[in-house]
This record gives C-alpha cells, structure tokens and sequence, in this order.
C-alpha cells in the first residue's frame, strides 16, 4: 500500500467504480425497509455555493449510514430550474433562460458528482422540462374540475416597468427589487388554490411529523387560526345618504365599548366611494396603493389616515364614531376594516394619538384600576370598566356575554377565522409553466384537456425588462375562432411543492405519479435551511393533501422528519469609499493578524499591503464578498477534505464558521489516517481475535473501539451530530498510534480497531475509506459493507476513573473498582492527597457521588 494519501486519483478511482457499478441506483424492494433521503434542490444558479455544500454532504451522510444499516435507501437530485434569475440573466447577457440554465445544470452536476455524492441520478429532472411541468398542468386542470381553483380580482403589488406581480419581500421602500420602479397597488384578475380549504388540517397534522418545534411554530402563525367575533358597524354618510353597514372582526371583543374610531383600507369599497367627491382623499388613497405590504413594514412605517366624512354607529351603545381611511389597513386582512380601540392596541394609539382622537380604557391593570394610557396603550387581558353592563368581567366571561348580545340584536357572531389566505399561483412573467387555460370568443374560460398538454413553454425567445414575451407571442397564446391561450405562468413554488413525490417516478411518461411513490412516500428525512419554514413547507403539505384526494398518494404529509441546518458564515472585510459605501474584499485576499487565542487583531489587503476595516462574522454572500468557492477547496484538499470539514465544525443545526486552518486541519487528518492504516498492514498479518485471552491493553483498545462505534451510531442515526461521532474516531485513531503490539493477537484488536475507524468515517469520507476498506483485504466494496456491530461486553470495565472535586472545582482523579460501593468511592476520594490539601482544617459538609462520573466535595 501506497503510505502517500493521493485524494485525486483516490477520488476518481472511487466515483468510477461506483458510477460503473451504479452503486447509487434505487430500486424498489418490498422486502426491506426503505429510506428516502431528500435535501431541497438546488436553483441552477450558475456554481455551488457552501451552503448548498454544507447541505447535500448532510444528506449524504445520513443516505450512506442508512444504507450501511441494511435499509433501502433512495437520494435523488434535481434542480428547481424556473424563476426571475434566469430571466434577469437573460437580459444582462442576451442568453435564452433555458440555455442560461440549461449550462448552468451541466456545470453544477458535475460539481455535485466531484464532491461523491450518492444520488441516483437516473431520476434527475429539472422543473422547467416539459416532461415534469406538463403533470402541473394536468394536475391544475383536475383541481379546477374539483372546484379547488378559482379566478377573481385581486389586489396586488405591481411593477409598472417588469409589468409583473411582486411579492411583498420584493417591494424595498416602495420601489420594485429589479426594476427600481415606484410599486403600484393594482387590481388584477389571478389564480388562486384554495389553500384555506385545508387550514384545520394542516394545522392539525403537524402534530404527526417530527420537525423541530420553531417550524412548526412557525407554520402555525401563519395560518394564523384565531376565535373572535365578526360584528356590523352601520355607517351614516356625510351626506345623510345611506351606506352599506361596515363588517369589521375582532379577536378582542372585551374592548369593543372602548372603540372611538373606525378605519378601512384605501382599497375598502367605502373608501372608494368616499373619494369619488373628495379629490384630497382620492389623492391619499392613490398614495397608500402605493408601497410594500409587509408586516414588517407595517408595523414600522408611520400611521396616516384621513377622514370620510361618514360616521360608525356603535352596535351597542349606539355611539358615533368617525370613519378614516388608514395606510395601515389592508383589503388583504380580514374584511379590511378595523374597529380602532387606541386603548388597548398601540397601532391604534399611535394613530389616535397622531390625529387627536379620543383615548378611552376599558381594560382594568392588575391592581383593578385604570392604566395610564398618556405613553402607550395597555395590551395585557383584565377586567372590564367602563364597559356597562360588562364591568368586572374578565377576558373569557366578557367575549362570550358581549358575542351574545351582539348576536341578540342581530349585529354579530362568533367566528372562525384563519390569517392564511389563498394561494394565489399567477404570475405574469416568461420564465414559469404556462398555466394551462383558454379563453373563449363570448367570455369562456376552460381547462385544456389532456389531449391539448402539454403546454409548452418557448424557449427560443428575447427577453428584456418590458414584461413576459409570450405576452408578444400571437403564435403562443391565438388558438383561433377567437379562442386565446392564457399567458400567465405558474408561481414557482408549484414546482417545489410536488417535486419530491416525481422523483419516485421520473420515469413514467403516462402519469403523474404511480404506485412507486406509494413505496417510497414519506421522506423519511428532509432537509434544508430555515427560510424555506413557511411557504416551501406549507405548499408542499398542502400540494400532499390535494395530491391524496385525487388518489395519487396515500400519505397524509410528505416530509416525515425535517432538519434545517445552519448558515455557513465568514469573516468579512471591508474600505469605507468615498460616497459613503464599503467596499468589500474577499477574505482570500485579507491577511490576518491574530493574538495568541486566535482572535482577529487587524487586517491588510495582501494586495497593497494597507489596511482594512473587520466587518466582523456574516453569512456567505456576494454582497459581502465573504464566500469560499467550494470548487477551490475542491481542487486544492479534495472532497473528502472539504465533506469532513463541513461535518467536523458545528452541529448541522448551527451556524458554520469557514476557517482555513479548519480546513488543513481536516486534510492532515485524512493524512494521519491513511497513514495509520498503511503502518498497520506493513505490521504483519493479524491472528484470530480472542476475546478471552486479552491483555489489559488489548481490552482497553477494544474497549474504545466499541465505545466509539457505540457513540458514533447513536449520534449519526438518532442525534445528527456528526462533529461529536468524527471526534470519537479521531480519539480512537489517537488510542490506536499510542498501541504498539505486534502480537497476532495485538494486532487483530488493532485490526478491528482500524476496521472500525474506516467503517464510522464512510459515510463521511467516502473516497478515502472505500480505497482503504479495499487495501484492507475485502473484496465486497466500502459502500455495501455493513456499520460496525457493537460488542456490549467490549464494553464491561474491571475500574473506572473518577473525577474528585471539592467544591465544585477539580482537584484529583481517582481509579476504583467498578462495583465499588458508594462509601468505598468516598474514602477513596477523601484519601487523595490533593483531596486532602483543600479540606485540611475545613469541615465535609456533604460528599456527592454521580455514578461513573465524579465526586463532589462539599467542604465549608
């Protein structure tokens, strides 16, 4: 055996015999107990970045200890290919979206395959090949035939430059995120998913999956279920005129005495109408149509409003209030309008207090008295004053005595209601699945049969910043006899949602799914960063549930267990420039000075040798220049290096921080590795492994043997602590450089040691363990070789070391019996000589014993 570790040729060698022996390819096998290991694809971007590094080498060392635990395990990959990146690309390098991502697919697979990742990648798709989007398109046109799709007017964030809908994340300070155009709020006719349909279910089915409870958490907000009370304002109008009554709802109908103004949106039907005699107020609404919509934004922005003229009739006291239009109301949320209690709501204080309107308690504090209100509203639940009839009613009572009254008079109800809104799935730019709808001569609107699909997207196309092309396109969108094909494309998380399910199946050319996703359904294990927490996750568990009621699936839900993993993060480095900005240099390009703990003292670009300003730890980004290219690392270490790195730094939940010198640590570890094992093979042949005739040495590097392969196993399969496992091996392979035996008894321990080391590192280091697991002797390869099996009596101890403290602090280390008694332990840690220099003269107020651990000697 070669004592050099070579990652190149080690690395080539092994991702030839596995793609030769399509190690990689899953089958479907009733008999053994499957695994489906999924990480979220990847947007073609153009190159890898560590983030997706950190990801995939996750799933693919939970994908091979499956696997060396005799389960049936599938790891495919594709790419979530549709999206604005593509298009923006398009324009800035005059390049088809398809071509663009198209290349960019080609260089990102083969970066994928240097790292040795185990995908089967007979089952890679992309979103945007017709083959896949064309069962959206089937699918779409099932759900409108089920009467979960609908069309109507709604109000949307507009982009008059992109001529296209933007998300509320894409409108920064009113402007749109590509175009830098003022955002307008418009009314357009859109698709939507009744997503509400299912709100009681998907939030009653988390409890059937293990994600971590943040998320989880976190989807519940967002549908956002909530109990209250859907009451009727009536309005009297300026002019005396009668007025349609207002609907407002409340989840707070203790406070309802306590309201002194009513609010609606700009887009409220009232409003409209209110504006259409007052140029002043028409103005206004036209500024609140403009702006993002965030909660964020919402929450911090100034409140603004103007007044109807029209006044709101309490519907129990019978108390007019006055009606303003307010840029804090949304027609999004709820009926948008909202009965304002400044009281008790700071939003509303705030408003109150800006405008000069009346501020009334009707909520007592905790001592049963008024709360001040001169510098914010009061929020917390008590008892009602002020109030009538309801006085010294607390929250629970007073909702039910108010909401029966109100429904007495005929002025409202209890109601249900859910912060989720419909999905809306139109969007009207190029790069997306057409949606598969035409439209007729005398106002038709119908779902394209199966024999009209697929709907091809056109490739071949110019695309700028004037809105989608097809919109341009009369050979795309004119069927003839007056008939027109719709030009809208699908929201890109329609391809997501379902994705994970077709990979059972790529293959089926009739359907959109067969009985192999019954077998393969749920992933057993999904993962991905937390930002996908709310709309990746719930569309997909939405999408699930639809997918089950046409009888597609079984499943209930599609991601059995969920683990999101850190940002991977870096120093970062920086020169103010003169207008005020930063320029941002690569770390790569920084030297860094350091004191004796490793701290960063200061930086010079090793370019001029001048220096720059720390902009301390941040994610990786191209904003900040901090990235690592993946390749680099690559072509420098190997992949091996880079994988073991990415496992051995943090917990895969945390944040990661890059370090060079991490990364040559990892490499030097390989290196030791190799060479302990080409020490061991040029020791001799090792005998037959007696257990029975051991020395105290060879037990005890048994002993360590198992007890890493015991630690190992449960940290991989149960705890996803891949940092705690590789650190066992590494003390492992420490015992195994300190045990010099040459015996052939001596060196069939060391053997089973050596064994174990390569087996528990597979997983995680791939190449290099299936050459040595080769160099070793056995002809079956690494990747079917089974996980070492734990030897419990390995493990028995004749005496245990003991940590002595006294108070608290370490002062000895004691050996002892392991069935030593309680009293025998603290004699002997009493009798330590070091024990005893801190409690001469002092009294033992208490001796602590934790079993196999420590003593704790409590002196005063």
């Amino acid at each position: 055996m070669d004592a050099q570790y070579k990652p190149f040729e080690i690395e080539r060698d092994a991702q030839q015999f596995w793609d030769q022996n399509q190690c990689f390819k899953a089958v479907e096998d009733a008999s053994r107990e499957k695994f489906y290991c999924l990480s979220m694809f990847p947007y073609p971007s153009g190159k890898l970045h560590m983030g997706h590094v950190r990801n995939y080498t996750i799933g693919d060392v939970v994908s091979r200890f499956q696997r060396m635990q005799g389960r049936n395990v599938m790891q495919p990959m594709g790419w979530d290919a549709f999206g604005m990146p593509a298009e923006n690309a398009a324009i800035q390098n005059r390049v088809p979206p398809a071509k663009w991502t198209y290349d960019n697919i080609d260089y990102m697979r083969n970066q994928l395959k240097a790292l040795g990742f185990a995908y089967d990648w007979g089952r890679e798709f992309a979103t945007c090949d017709t083959d896949y989007y064309r069962w959206e398109q089937w699918f779409f046109a099932k759900l409108v035939d089920k009467g979960l799709v609908y069309k109507k007017m709604a109000t949307v964030n507009w982009d008059p430059v992109d001529q296209t809908v933007l998300a509320n994340e894409q409108v920064i300070e009113g402007r749109g995120w590509r175009s830098g155009a003022l955002v307008e709020r418009k009314e357009i006719p859109l698709w939507f998913l009744k997503i509400t349909d299912y709100a009681d279910e998907l939030l009653a089915d988390l409890d059937k999956i293990e994600w971590p409870e943040q998320v989880k958490t976190m989807q519940r907000n967002w549908i956002g279920k909530s109990r209250g009370v859907e009451l009727v304002f009536d309005i009297k109008a300026a002019d005396e005129s009668a007025a349609e009554p207002l609907s407002v709802y409340t989840t707070r109908p203790d406070t309802l005495m306590g309201v002194t103004y009513v609010a609606v949106a700009a887009g409220h039907p009232l409003a409209k109408a209110a504006a259409e005699g007052n140029a002043e107020l028409a103005a206004f609404c036209e500024e609140c149509s403009r702006g993002g919509t965030t909660e964020a934004e919402l929450a911090t922005k100034e409140k603004r409003g103007m007044p109807t003229g029209h006044v709101a009739v309490h519907p129990l006291s019978g108390r007019e209030v006055p009606v303003y239009v307010a840029n804090f109301v949304l027609m999004e949320f709820g009926t948008g309008a909202v009965m304002a209690v400044p009281g008790h709501d700071q939003r509303d204080w705030e408003f109150a207090t800006k405008y000069d309107l009346p501020i009334e308690a009707v909520i007592a504090d905790d001592h049963g008295r008024a709360p001040d209100l001169s510098e914010a509203a009061y929020v917390e639940y008590g008892r009602l004053i002020n109030s009538g009839e309801f006085d010294g009613l607390d929250f629970d009572a007073a909702f039910d005595a108010i909401a029966a009254r109100l429904k007495e008079l005929g002025r409202g109800e209890v109601k249900i209601n859910y912060r989720l809104r419909d999905w809306g799935v139109a969007r009207q730019r190029y790069w997306g699945a057409p949606i598969p709808v035409k439209y007729g001569p005398e106002g038709q609107t119908v779902p394209l049969s199966d024999d009209e699909l697929p709907v091809a997207l056109p490739m071949e196309v110019t695309v700028d910043a004037s809105g989608s092309p097809l919109k341009k396109m009369p050979e795309f969108y004119e069927l003839g006899d007056g008939w027109v094909r719709e030009t809208d494309t699908f929201d890109t998380f329609m391809e997501s949602s379902w994705y994970f399910a077709r990979f059972c199946c790529a293959d089926n050319k009739q359907a959109m799914l067969d009985e192999r996703a019954d077998y393969w359904l749920p992933v057993d294990l999904y993962i991905g960063g937390i930002e996908h927490a709310i709309l990746h996750l719930l569309y997909a568990r939405f999408f699930t549930k639809l997918m089950r009621d046409l009888g597609l699936v079984k499943v209930d839900e599609p991601f059995q267990r969920l683990l999101t993993q850190g940002m991977v993060i870096a120093e970062t480095f920086y020169r103010p420039t003169p207008n005020g900005g930063k320029e941002w240099f690569n770390p790569a390009d920084v030297e860094v000075k350091r004191d004796d703990k490793g701290r960063p003292v200061s930086a010079v670009l090793i370019g001029d040798g001048q220096p720059v300003e720390m902009g301390g730890i941040e994610k990786m980004s191209k904003s900040k220049n901090n990235g690592v290219d993946p390749q680099s690392m690559i072509d420098r270490f190997g992949a091996d290096t880079v994988r073991l790195f990415m496992m051995f730094a943090a917990p895969p939940e945390q944040s990661l921080e890059w370090s060079d010198s991490g990364v040559e640590g990892a490499s030097r570890f390989l290196k030791r590795l190799w060479r302990m094992v080409a020490e061991h093979l040029e020791a001799g042949e090792p005998g037959s492994l007696d257990t029975s005739a051991l020395d105290e040495a060879q037990r005890e590097l048994r002993r360590k043997t198992h007890e890493t392969i015991k630690k190992a196993s449960d940290d991989i399969g149960r705890r996803t602590t891949f940092n705690t496992a590789i650190a066992a091996v590494m003390e492992l392979s420490n015992a195994l450089s300190k045990f010099e035996d040459a015996t052939p008894l001596g060196l069939a321990v060391a053997r089973e040691a050596v064994e174990a080391c390569v087996l528990l590192l597979a997983p995680i280091t791939p190449h290099a363990c299936h050459a040595l697991w080769r160099e070793l002797g056995h002809e079956e390869p690494a990747i079917d070789a089974q996980w070492p099996k734990l030897d419990e009596s390995a493990l028995a101890r004749d005496s245990l070391e003991l940590v002595v403290q006294v108070n608290g602090k370490l002062r000895a280390r004691i050996e002892v019996p392991a069935d030593a008694s309680k009293e025998a332990i603290e004699a002997e840690a009493l009798a330590a000589e070091n024990v005893q220099r801190h409690t001469e003269e002092k009294t033992v107020r208490k001796v602590i014993v934790v079993p196999g651990k420590l003593v704790n000697i409590v002196v005063g």
